[in-house]
C-alpha cells in the first residue's frame, strides 16, 4: 500500500491516545480505532507511520501491529489468549534441560534455573524440570499461580506476555519480562541457550541467523511497548 498521508500525529480521547493521520483516526485491521492507554506509545506508533516513505510496510511497524493485535485479537479472546499462555508452561523451554554435553548442561543452568528460582518465589511457581524428551506435568498450584498472574494483567500487558512467549517459548520468559526481572535482550539471550551453543560448535548459516534475528525483533518490539506503557 502506498503511503497516503502526510503527517501522524496523536489526539487525547476519552480514556487515553489516538494516533491520527493528517488528523483522522487510523483503524486497525479489524476496524477498530487505533486507541492506546499511553501517550509514549501513541507517539512511537506515530513515528512508525512517520517513518513509511512510498510505501506502507506493516513489517517495520512492529508497534502499531502490537497494538492492533491487543485491541482485535488480545482484548476481544482474552480467556482463550490466558488459556494458550498458561498452557505454555507445560512444555516451557527452561524446564526442559540436556543431559549433555557438560557445557550446554552448564550454560542452561546458569540461565534458566535464577529464572525458576524467581518464579518460585514471586509468582509463587514452582515448575519441575526434566532431562526427558516427552512432556512433565506440572503441579496445579504453579499452574493456578501462572494463571493468576496472567489475569492480573490489562490487556496491553498481557499482549506483551503473550508476543513474548511466543517467540521465546518460555512463559517464565514472558512474564520475567513483563515483571521487570529481564530486559528484552536478556529475554532473548535465555531463549537462545541452545541455538548459541550450536552455532559454537559448528558455525552459523543464514536461515537460522534471520530466523533469530526475527524472534529478537519480536521480542524487543515487546519489550519496548511494555516501556511506552509505563
Amino acid at each position: 500500500m502506498k503511503r497516503f498521508h502526510k503527517q501522524a500525529g496523536v489526539a487525547t480521547v476519552e480514556g487515553g491516545f489516538a494516533v491520527q493521520l493528517d488528523g483522522r483516526g487510523i483503524k486497525t485491521p479489524a476496524g477498530r480505532k487505533l486507541e492506546v492507554p499511553s501517550e509514549r506509545l501513541a507517539l512511537a506508533i506515530a513515528a512508525e507511520w512517520d517513518a513509511q516513505v512510498d510505501e506502507i510496510r506493516p513489517a517495520t511497524m512492529p508497534l502499531t501491529q502490537l497494538a492492533s493485535t491487543a485491541l482485535d485479537r488480545v482484548g476481544p479472546e482474552r480467556a482463550a489468549i490466558t488459556e494458550q499462555l498458561r498452557a505454555y508452561a507445560g512444555t516451557d523451554l527452561l524446564c526442559y534441560r540436556a543431559e549433555s554435553p557438560s557445557d550446554l548442561v552448564q550454560m542452561q543452568t546458569r540461565a534458566w534455573q535464577p529464572l525458576l528460582d524467581w518464579a518460585a518465589t514471586h509468582l509463587d511457581a514452582t515448575l519441575v524440570t526434566t532431562t526427558a524428551l516427552i512432556a512433565v506435568d506440572q503441579p496445579d498450584s504453579a499452574m493456578t499461580a501462572l494463571a493468576a498472574k496472567l489475569d492480573s494483567y490489562d490487556v496491553w500487558r498481557l499482549t506483551v506476555a503473550q508476543a513474548a512467549c511466543a517467540a521465546s517459548g518460555s512463559l517464565v520468559l514472558a512474564l520475567a519480562l513483563v515483571e521487570g526481572r529481564v530486559d528484552g535482550e536478556a529475554c532473548f539471550a535465555a531463549s537462545n541457550i541452545d541455538e548459541a551453543h550450536q552455532i559454537a560448535l559448528w558455525g552459523d548459516d543464514a536461515e537460522a541467523a534471520e530466523r533469530r534475528a526475527l524472534l529478537r525483533r519480536d521480542i524487543l518490539s515487546a519489550a519496548e511497548m511494555l516501556a511506552f506503557l509505563g
